[in-house]
């Protein structure tokens, strides 16, 4: 086993890598952007060195530096993580010339399978059926055009290297083909440095199962089972679980004996992921083959007891893999729900900011999280907005589905915004219940799984309240053990007067809505100061007593009108966030000294939904442009935003160029509607 090992990578997997590691006795090495000075995964590790600035391609994907520090730091093996290098052969080869050891496949089997188009000629001659197209990567346009029209529309544009759901387009007929090839090649240059493409047969709705695979030096090939990946939003995978639902044995034992095929087909060395696509009859095609640790395989490790990167780590050491197929056992059901800091009701839109509180479920047996990331950390715009996985695993499928529904209720973020209120609706949903899952599920049930905000009642409101008058509570209290006259009358804040009920109002916006709460002090003759006799809420639906505490944790533990319970209120500058047994509800404070009036934003500007880098300008001043036109493309975290033309209209003015930064709210375009002044 090696002494030293280099991660690199940054968040979640490096953070996975280095608990493994460390658990190991093998010290570890982290490498850090300067935007990821402070980042998690930097205090975990042995030690850490700076490569670059926060774009990737400066930090991240600059092979060069990271074996530098890797020899520099004595470390003798490089852990590539998923994502960035992982995937690249060269950098593999790079490594190994440099006198280290990957922790991965060989790099030709990289290669072998990384050009997607040749994977699909390797499968289809050993035997395994693939996707019809895809044959032949290019950067030609007249060639991919050629190879959609003999794949049949509608075909699906990719990018030839990587992976993860990124580059991936749609075209439904010929006349999307040049913006899907364009958009395509974009972001498949930007995650991967490579824009070659390739172009398939786009299936409709097929389901996404994939078969974990592993391979060692001495000629043994298992595979661990399969997982269901099939439901996604954007091409990218956020919910997957093992056993996949409702496959019998046979077709389970044909998917595996394919997956062990196809890594012997390419002398495969390591972790891997074989990924196939079944369709409505239960055919199924090969679509690629991941040569690396993927996202999930948390779930694989929950059923089958095996830690994937200590095997990693053992088979990179030259040691034979740990089990045979016949001792690999998998027992129970285990689900995986990806965390992302971003909006669904935007389109998934990723977000970015301060996460100003963070509690993670407990983890044991039944429940595992995997982050890196913690409260105080920012979710920047240069790279993933996976904030964490949340892991579930029960002795059946129904237990698991109600641990996760539980883990995420019990999984408090707030911050930048986040998924988990879609998580839990999917997860809730009845087709998913039933196992009834393809690659159109989200969009097919937008419309449930992304519900309008509920407002907030009258409970959220007490606790709202009682967070705010306990706080005060506090602070006086602190501030009259400091004083030389602690008992005097003008510490308290009780609504204490000289004659008369010490009462006061606390107003809130929730949305449109503005909510005033009168509390009254004091309530049955017992002191308010510390809230234990309870304060008196006139609520918009009635009035309660409410009485309670903070614990240091920041838990409010609350008695509202006999009803005990448990919350956390979050407060940020004038925003309120109320945690409620899986519930939020985001108020605004009302602050009657500083009275701001929001303008609404002048009409004919198209904002920035987010910072990020302009890749494309599609149009140019004067333009007549109708409804829905793509006009600029915005890039940030990995993912590409096209501004759309709010209605038929001219384009005034264009203030940004291709390569230039820009600031989330920033007017990128001027843009008159039609029929306006």
């Amino acid at each position: 086993m090696f002494s030293k090992l280099l991660i690199a990578n940054r968040g979640e997997i490096a953070c996975r890598v280095m608990r493994t590691a460390q658990r190991l006795g093998v010290r570890t090495a982290a490498v850090y952007s300067e935007a990821d000075a402070a980042a998690l995964h930097v205090r975990l590790a042995d030690e850490a060195y700076l490569i670059g600035p926060a774009p990737a391609r400066e930090s991240y994907l600059c092979g060069e530096a990271i074996i530098a520090v890797a020899r520099e730091c004595g470390a003798e093996a490089v852990h590539p993580g998923y994502g960035f290098l992982a995937e690249n052969a060269d950098f593999a080869d790079a490594v190994t010339a440099a006198g280290l050891v990957f922790v991965g496949p060989p790099a030709e089997s990289i290669r072998a399978m990384g050009e997607k188009g040749a994977a699909k000629d390797a499968m289809a001659k050993a035997g395994v059926a693939v996707v019809p197209g895809g044959s032949g990567a290019a950067r030609d346009d007249k060639a991919l055009t050629a190879a959609a029209k003999r794949a049949g529309y509608p075909v699906l544009v990719k990018p030839a290297a990587g992976g993860g759901g990124k580059g991936l387009r749609v075209a439904e007929k010929p006349a999307d083909l040049a913006a899907a090839l364009a958009a395509s090649r974009r972001e498949a240059k930007a995650a991967f440095d490579d824009d070659r493409l390739l172009v398939e047969r786009f299936l409709d709705r097929p389901r996404h199962v994939e078969v974990q695979v592993f391979a060692d030096n001495h000629g043994n090939v298992v595979h661990l089972f399969e997982r269901e990946c099939s439901l996604q939003r954007r091409y990218q995978k956020i919910v997957e679980e093992t056993p996949a639902p409702g496959l019998d044995a046979a077709l389970r034992r044909a998917l595996a004996e394919a997956a062990v095929k196809a890594a012997r087909a390419v002398g495969y060395v390591g972790a891997g992921t074989v990924e196939f696509l079944l369709d409505r009859e239960g055919a199924f095609y090969f679509l690629e083959m991941n040569t690396r640790l993927q996202v999930e395989h948390t779930v694989t490790e929950m059923v089958t007891g095996q830690d994937l990167v200590e095997w990693q780590l053992r088979v990179a050491a030259g040691e034979p893999l740990p089990c045979t197929q016949e001792e690999l056992v998998a027992a129970g059901h285990a689900i995986e729900a990806r965390i992302y800091a971003e909006d669904p009701a935007t389109g998934f839109l990723p977000a970015v900011g301060r996460i100003e509180h963070m509690r993670a479920p407990a983890e044991g047996r039944h429940v595992r999280v995997d982050t890196g990331v913690r409260a105080g950390d920012e979710i920047g715009v240069h790279y993933d907005p996976m904030i964490a996985k949340l892991v579930v695993w029960d002795r059946d499928r129904t237990g698991a589905i109600r641990r996760l529904l539980r883990a995420l209720a019990d999984f408090q973020l707030v911050g930048p915004a986040t998924n988990l209120a879609f998580l839990a609706a999917l997860a809730a949903h009845p087709e998913f219940a039933a196992g009834k899952t393809d690659t159109g599920f989200v969009d097919r049930h937008r419309a449930a799984l992304i519900p309008r905000p509920e407002p907030a009642p009258d409970r959220a409101l007490a606790l709202a309240c009682l967070e705010a008058l306990l706080r005060r509570a506090g602070e006086a209290a602190e501030a009259a053990r400091r004083s030389p006259d602690p008992y005097s009358p003008w510490h308290r804040v009780t609504g204490w007067r000289l004659n008369g009920e010490g009462r006061a109002t606390l107003r809130f916006a929730d949305g449109e809505a503005e909510h005033a709460v009168t509390v009254h002090y004091g309530h049955s003759g017992h002191s308010g100061h510390s809230g234990a006799g309870g304060y008196r809420l006139d609520l918009p639906g009635g009035s309660i007593v409410a009485r309670g505490a903070l614990s240091e944790g920041g838990e409010l533990v609350a008695d509202l009108g006999g009803e005990r319970l448990t919350a956390t209120v979050v407060v940020s500058g004038r925003e309120v966030t109320v945690l409620d047994g899986g519930a939020v509800y985001r108020l605004v404070r009302h602050d009657p000294i500083v009275e701001a009036a929001a303008e609404a934003p002048p009409g004919g500007r198209l904002t920035a939904p987010l910072p990020g880098r302009v890749v494309a300008v599609l149009v140019q001043p004067g333009a007549a442009v109708a409804r829905g036109a793509p006009l600029m493309v915005i890039e940030a975290m990995k993912m590409e935003h096209t501004v759309t033309a709010p209605a038929d209209g001219r384009v005034e003015r264009v203030n940004y160029r291709v390569g230039e930064q820009v600031s989330e709210g920033a007017e990128l375009l001027a843009f008159a509607a039609d029929g306006e002044a």
